[in-house]
């Protein structure tokens, strides 16, 4: 696509990883990524994924316009060898794994954004991929829930060995994937999980903190500002319902209405409505629990003596 000066627009890409069963949420992130985007550029927006129905690619696909595309790449192949060591641990899905392959995948590209499937885009996408990072490996923001908590915080310190006022959460990223590869962040990665494969509340997340520690370009939190009373640092460009609390499924969740604004239109609306009531009082006294032995399973690991800053 040309600028009105007949050059060609350049290409933002952004990465998402989902399955089957976030692909609604999916749907919601797209649309208001895509709503609120400049145009003054051109968006390839990738969804990594390992089987997706066809139905739900083509209504996902239904976003495609001008100046945005919608492709699913099927990475199943490319993961054989390091699949088996991707573990489901509480709310985080092996799907967010894929992200970390992105730079042999993909190695066209030198600067990529990552989202995660359970947000909304509320301001221009394009401002954060012309985030000045230098030679940092990742531009993100510092987690805002782990630092209230004292569990996660030691947890983080001892046995991850990161500072907990410096521990990203990985749901919105800006890869330098040039200095992922100088790095060999991958090939790091691989044999993290390979030949240690240890127990983690966070997995990836964890792995992304400890590789990327020291090499890391901070971003105010409204580049991904979680359901907290938190103040908002600068404008709320993203909003990412990282905690246990999704709007999908309750009525309480702070800036659920950003969620709604764009679901209210989405091919996926009478699912995701379905979806809310069928979670019920069982169901969120689950999700509750396992809310609470996430932190007792924190402190247990950083009271093991086999974790990153004892093995490394």
């Amino acid at each position: 696509m040309l600028n009105r000066d007949n050059t060609l627009k350049k290409e933002i890409p952004v990465f998402f990883s989902s399955d089957d069963n976030y692909i609604p949420f999916l749907d919601v992130a797209i649309a208001s990524l895509i709503e609120n985007a400049s145009k003054s550029y051109t968006y390839r927006i990738i969804i990594l994924n390992t089987g997706i129905s066809a139905e739900n690619i083509a209504k996902v696909k239904q976003n495609e316009r001008p100046g945005f595309s919608v492709e699913f790449l099927d990475i199943s192949t490319a993961l054989t060898n390091v699949r088996a060591y991707f573990k489901n641990v509480y709310h985080f899905s092996i799907v967010t794994y894929y992200r970390l392959f992105i730079s042999s995948l993909f190695p066209q590209y030198d600067k990529i954004i990552y989202l995660d499937c359970d947000l909304v885009v509320t301001g221009d996408i394009s401002e954060l991929y012309n985030t000045e990072m230098g030679e940092n490996i990742i531009a993100a923001v510092p987690d805002q829930n782990v630092k209230n908590v004292e569990a996660f915080r030691r947890y983080i310190e001892i046995a991850i060995s990161v500072d907990p006022e410096k521990y990203i959460n990985a749901g919105v990223l800006l890869i330098n994937l040039d200095a992922f590869r100088k790095n060999e962040i991958e090939k790091k990665l691989v044999r993290l999980m390979t030949a240690f494969n240890f127990d983690l509340v966070d997995p990836d997340q964890a792995y992304i903190n400890y590789l990327c520690k020291n090499k890391i370009h901070f971003l105010p939190n409204g580049w991904n500002k979680i359901p907290t009373e938190l103040p908002c640092e600068g404008k709320k460009n993203i909003v990412h319902y990282a905690l246990y609390k999704k709007p999908w499924q309750y009525d309480d969740v702070i800036d659920g209405e950003y969620f709604w604004q764009y679901a209210k239109n989405s091919p996926f609306c009478e699912e995701i409505l379905q979806r809310k009531a069928a979670f019920g009082e069982k169901e969120k006294r689950a999700k509750e629990a396992s809310a609470i032995d996430i932190v007792v399973h924190a402190d247990k690991i950083a009271a093991s003596d086999y974790t990153f800053s004892k093995k490394l």
